[in-house]
């Protein structure tokens, strides 16, 4: 996602673990996600770790688009588990969908040997005018899909900021 010096904008993590919000272990890929956003030249507004309930995501995603951040990235719950309700809970949330991104997250997740980022029910989409990506929850998964992103969110970020325009 890089782009010259110039920030993209401000961003915010949604880490979606049960074991994390519950305290039983420690987050690794919050910070691994926040270093590749700070790299790519957003300001990270946090990391916020919410259990695998639809409500709990769609209050973190409706938080963010309120509070005015260009990007919220979503780790974890997109697969086909009982327990994975992140992208039926993005979906209450987006006003337009952008599934070309969210198939060559699984695309190249799936090339890059994150079979769950193959397998991922994961959307990508608009709310407000803030860009909503459901990553896989593996370490391989956020490497590839942030690799992935680094060409396609600052497109969409530069479309979503000419609205304020519109």
């Amino acid at each position: 996602m890089e782009r010259s010096a110039q920030r993209l904008g401000r961003a915010l993590v949604v880490i979606v673990d049960d074991r994390a919000a519950h305290g039983e272990h420690d987050d690794t890929s919050g910070p691994l996600v926040t270093e590749l956003l700070e790299e790519a030249g957003f300001i990270v507004d946090g990391v916020v770790v919410v259990h695998a309930d639809t409500v709990a995501i769609r209050n973190a995603l409706n938080t963010a688009v309120i509070g005015g951040v260009d990007l919220v990235i979503t780790v974890g719950g997109t697969g086909v588990s009982p327990r994975d309700v992140t992208p039926d809970a993005t979906a209450g949330v987006l006003d337009r969908p952008i599934p070309g991104i969210g198939e060559a997250l699984r695309s190249s997740g799936l090339a890059a040997g994150a079979v769950d980022a193959g397998i991922s029910r994961g959307l990508v989409g608009v709310s407000g005018s803030t860009l909503v990506v459901n990553l896989a929850g593996s370490r391989a998964a956020v490497r590839d899909g942030m690799a992935t992103l680094s060409s396609l969110v600052p497109h969409v970020i530069d479309e979503l900021s000419g609205l304020d325009e519109a």
